[in-house]
Parts: structure tokens; sequence; C-alpha cells
């Protein structure tokens, strides 16, 4: 069974449509009681980085995200499921992320002479550290593959040896992040087609078996089975409001 998160915005709907294409079972929550025994996590998002990180505090599910990351079991996080991955974004100033990865979230510069928010089809260059990555959702997606894009910002990974797919807009960014049994893209795959439905297939094949120690987390930037990373708070609410893209 496969739980997706509902914290109040995100592109469920979509995500749901798929999953029942592929027959995977699944369900959407916004209870972090629901998750305790799910096999798999999907966590889904559109909008602003500050409000869904508010959401998810407010509902305890940053909880059940560390709680569920931490047993091995599979998780995908799409498109701003991937940014609350990481420490902290631009467009929420003094707002925490999950901490789960290293790294910041950046507004795509304005002398790039491209439209910003970067919205359609851009291609995948798929990297070499996808491999080391147990059942990832590139497994025998091809080298020259398109993936669908709606985001203002980008994900800047402190560390590059989790980074499994880069995309050019002006500037390269990380399209993917894998590291044992977490895997988040910006892109939607729910939305990408073929290609798109056949990296959801490769989630909802892999196994639920537990992947290490939490020792080997090397890439985390904070604890995942105590507490959640001390960043600083700010309480203040977000500079930017919702909209449909991140």
């Amino acid at each position: 069974m496969i739980g997706i998160i509902d914290y109040g915005a995100g592109n469920l709907k979509s995500v749901q449509n798929a999953l029942t294409f592929l027959g995977a079972r699944h369900f959407v929550s916004s209870d972090p009681g629901d998750f305790t025994g799910v096999a798999k996590m999907i966590l889904p998002g559109v909008g602003a980085f500050g409000d869904a990180m508010r959401a998810l505090r407010q509902r305890k599910l940053d909880r059940a995200i560390y709680d569920f990351i931490d047993t091995g079991r599979p998780f995908l996080g799409i498109c701003l499921g991937l940014q609350v991955l990481f420490e902290q974004s631009s467009e929420s100033v003094g707002v925490p992320g999950l901490g789960v990865f290293a790294g910041t979230v950046q507004r795509f510069p304005s002398d790039l002479g491209l439209k910003v928010p970067h919205i359609g089809w851009n291609s995948l260059a798929i990297t070499s550290q996808s491999q080391a990555v147990p059942n990832n959702i590139f497994t025998g997606i091809g080298a020259d593959s398109y993936a669908y894009f709606v985001h203002s910002y980008y994900v800047k990974a402190a560390d590059p040896t989790i980074v499994t797919a880069v995309t050019n807009y002006g500037i390269d960014f990380h399209a993917a992040v894998g590291w044992r049994n977490v895997q988040a893209c910006q892109f939607h795959p729910e939305k990408s087609g073929d290609v798109g439905i056949a990296m959801l297939k490769n989630f909802t094949s892999q196994s639920p078996g537990h992947t290490g120690s939490q020792s080997q987390r090397s890439p985390f930037s904070g604890p995942l089975s105590t507490e959640p990373p001390s960043l600083p708070v700010s309480g203040r609410p977000s500079t930017e409001p919702s909209s449909t893209e991140s």
C-alpha cells in the first residue's frame, strides 16, 4: 500500500490517477497516524515553500515523514515535495525545510532571458549516480528522455553525489536526487507521459525492505531517528503567496 501525503495543497488527483492506471493500491491522508504501516510514501506538492512547511508541521506530518524515511521504506517526493526535503528556500526566508538533505532552494535568475516559471517539457541528463540508488526511478529510462516541469525555484544540493538527474534551463539545475530509500524529482512524473508512468512503475515495484542503519546516512543534513534537524524557526509568514507552481 502506498500512502500519499495530503497537507492541503498538491497535485494529488493526477498522482492518484497515475497510480490507479498502474494498478497500485494507495490512499490519501493528512493524518500522520495513517502512514505507520504503509509500504511506500509519496509527498506531492505545489505552491509556496513556507506555506507547505507550516502545513506539514501543523499537522505533524513532518514527524511522519522523518519516521517513515528512517525505516528504510521507499519514499518519493514530487515537485515541491523535492524542495521541502532541503534545508531552506529563498522563496520563504527564515522558514526551515525538513532538512533531510543538505542544500538550498533558489529562484531562477532573472537575467537568463527566459520566462519564469519554467513550464513545459525539458530533457533529463540522468547521472551515473542514479545507478547507485536501489530500485531507482530511472531504471530503463532513455538518456534523452523528457519530463514535464512547472516551477520557479530549483534545488541546489550540497552533496553532488545524491544528484540523479540534471536539467538545463539557462543554467544546469538538479532535477532529481536519490540516496538509499529516498528519491525525489522536480518534474511531475504523473504528467510526463509514458516516461513518467515508467518512472512511477519503477517506484511502485520497489521492495519495502530496510536499506541500512542510521549511521550510514551521510548525505542527510540531520538525524532522522530522534529529532528533526535543529534549524532556526522564525515563525514568520511566507514572503510569497501560494501558487500552483514551485
